[in-house]
């Protein structure tokens, strides 16, 4: 299908881009990477006045490290993130599921700011946010804000960005000494969207699991946090038997869809098995990830 018409903008600056997306409000559609947008455009399931392709904005891309955290610029591609050696020595939850997006074409042309804001709850990427306690950098007419992952994603493909605010930057802090990560997930095939993902980020203190965060992707209108398994975690022994206990309630608090033949109880059921299987390898990983 031929997208219906709408102006195009190639911005070379985040303040040009800023002052277009003032100007037009809602009416606007940002180009990252293209892998969401295009689709939609192609569907007219997204019909803008309209689009702004920041692509040549060279100040979002990129990695750099402040204080004790990374910022990873918006228009970074996944495929730069998985082999930035900032990113895989202090945030190797985000380059390994990174490396579990797409396919190689997708990870050279997808952005982690473009997943980011697309805000699809299937996504790999939003998930591990949740899990490494990262802030979403936007810039707008009144300036710059950090916005908490858990605070992000608002609903299904909306965030909380204003309409007249663009996603500039991911932070990431810096584990400490003692944290452990893994991303598991489960797709029918290799270009199928993922089913359920989960993202863990636990901290191991002598022989016990002193906190634990969880990330879960397509388990409602957003991902998730599972919080249930989190409190069951926090001060267990990281033993198989423990962690089994705990990953038995992942998919408390969630509401996954049935749809494409995949009922909701199917996806509560692999919350739990992935959960399971994701805190035992980052158990097992902590340690190796410290700063």
């Amino acid at each position: 299908m031929i997208p219906a018409a709408f102006d195009y903008a190639c911005p070379t600056s985040v303040e040009e881009a800023v002052r277009l997306l003032a100007e037009y409000g809602e009416e606007a559609k940002v180009l990252a990477g293209g892998q969401s947008l295009l689709p939609m455009l192609r569907r007219r399931a997204a019909r803008p006045r309209l689009v702004i392709d920041v692509n040549r904005v060279q100040r979002l891309r990129g990695v750099r490290e402040e204080a004790d955290s990374l910022v990873i610029g918006a228009m970074t591609t996944h495929h730069d993130v998985i082999h930035d050696a900032l990113v895989r020595r202090h945030a190797p939850l985000l380059a390994s599921a990174t490396e579990t997006v797409g396919d190689p074409a997708v990870r050279h042309r997808g952005t982690v700011g473009g997943s980011a804001a697309h805000a699809d709850p299937a996504g790999d990427l939003p998930p591990v946010m949740l899990a490494l306690n990262a802030g979403m950098v936007a810039e707008g007419p009144r300036g710059r804000r950090t916005i908490p992952a858990a605070e992000f994603f608002v609903d299904r493909l909306v965030t909380a960005l204003e309409a007249d605010e663009l996603l500039v930057g991911i932070r990431v802090p810096k584990p400490a000494e003692g944290w452990g990560f893994h991303y598991e997930k489960f797709q029918p095939s290799a270009q199928a969207p993922t089913l359920v993902g989960v993202a863990v980020a636990v901290r191991r203190e002598s022989g016990s699991i002193a906190e634990a965060r969880i990330g879960l992707a397509n388990m409602g209108a957003t991902p998730l946090r599972a919080a249930a398994a989190e409190a069951a975690l926090a001060g267990a022994d990281a033993t198989e038997e423990a962690v089994a206990r705990a990953a038995g309630a992942a998919a408390e608090g969630t509401s996954p869809m049935s749809c494409g033949g995949t009922p909701s109880e199917y996806r509560a059921h692999l919350a739990r098995v992935l959960t399971r299987r994701a805190v035992l390898r980052a158990v097992r990983s902590t340690g190796r990830n410290a700063v």
